[in-house]
């Protein structure tokens, strides 16, 4: 079926018959006089939007799952100022075209890719050598490409993954030069290597969701079981430069209550931790301005991230792609 309205377009009041969306999360709650319904979440290229369904018919409540299409009908409403959809029907899509339904990073993956090879192409050895082994290769560079960065909270996208890299990779390069003692080219492959375990913890099947292996190994430790493979494989990174590369991989989500292994203990490491936490922060700023159907300054919703409402910079609007319709 053809989508011909986007979740970036809605206004209270619009009606929509049998609109195509995808399905990210239900939630199934009972009134308190014991009727069912559901609270949803829909999602199209263009953003996400919340929704609930009163009084929802058993048979539409034994198939509402994640990941699912959907054809919605129902109508636009605010609550609490924010846009909403009330349906009153679901039905399900067999093989939905996913390209109208996830999101995909706004830079063009040729851009990026030509971006990835030339920051590869700068580094010294071995560092050279055991990036373009793990990154440049195929079919690796396409799951590495089409890869999100994470299932909501920032650069959840389709390229969402390659486009974090990138903008650490800036970030990187500019604070090696503010600080002294940084070795650079570690710098750099750690921020190039430390997230590529997302293309196997990550399906886009659907709505992101954690694979088998995201949940049973998890992305650090798979990239870390990458690393090593390929060094062995080419003989030519020495013992402790292994080490210290494993170490930004281990720790750079930074404490253990965040899932590293290991706290950061060098320069290089603090800065890898620091760069990712800036730049999944910013992102996630930006991302729930997108994602947010309500409010003007000020988004409508808590930030899940942030915890909090998030006031819109300056000129955010004028900024934005319109929307396709």
């Amino acid at each position: 079926m053809v989508k011909t309205i986007y979740i970036a377009n809605l206004k209270a009041g619009d009606y929509l018959e049998n609109e195509p969306f995808l399905l990210v999360d239900v939630a199934r709650r009972t009134t308190r006089d014991g009727r069912p319904y559901l609270l949803y979440t829909l999602r199209d290229k263009t953003g996400q939007i919340n929704g609930v369904f009163w009084d929802v018919p058993e048979y539409i409540d034994n198939w509402a799952q994640a990941g699912l299409g959907v054809l919605v009908t129902g109508r636009v409403t605010n609550y609490k100022d924010a846009l909403q959809i009330a349906a009153t029907d679901f039905h399900i899509i067999h093989n939905p075209d996913l390209t109208e339904f996830l999101p995909s990073s706004r830079r063009s993956r040729q851009e990026m890719l030509a971006e990835l090879h030339q920051i590869v192409s700068e580094l010294n050895e071995p560092w050279q050598s055991l990036v373009s082994h793990i990154l440049l290769q195929e079919p690796f560079l396409t799951q590495f490409a089409n890869a999100p960065a994470a299932r909501n909270m920032h650069h959840a996208f389709i390229g969402g993954l390659l486009e974090h890299t990138l903008s650490m990779a800036a970030i990187a390069k500019k604070l090696a030069e503010h600080y002294p003692y940084v070795n650079k080219d570690l710098l750099l492959a750690g921020v190039l290597l430390h997230d590529m375990g997302k293309t196997a913890e990550y399906t886009t099947d659907g709505a992101f969701a954690y694979t088998e292996d995201g949940l049973l190994v998890g992305h650090i430790i798979r990239a870390i079981a990458m690393i090593e493979r390929a060094a062995a494989q080419l003989g030519t990174v020495s013992e402790e430069d292994l080490r210290h590369l494993v170490h930004l991989v281990a720790s750079h989500h930074g404490t253990l209550e965040w899932g590293s292994p290991v706290t950061p203990k060098t320069l290089e490491a603090i800065l890898l931790h620091q760069i990712d936490l800036l730049d999944s922060r910013v992102q996630g700023f930006f991302d729930h301005l997108k994602n947010d159907t309500g409010g003007e300054d000020w988004t409508a919703r808590y930030s899940p991230m942030f915890n909090t409402m998030l006031r819109r910079p300056a000129g955010y609007d004028e900024g934005e792609e319109t929307a396709e319709s």
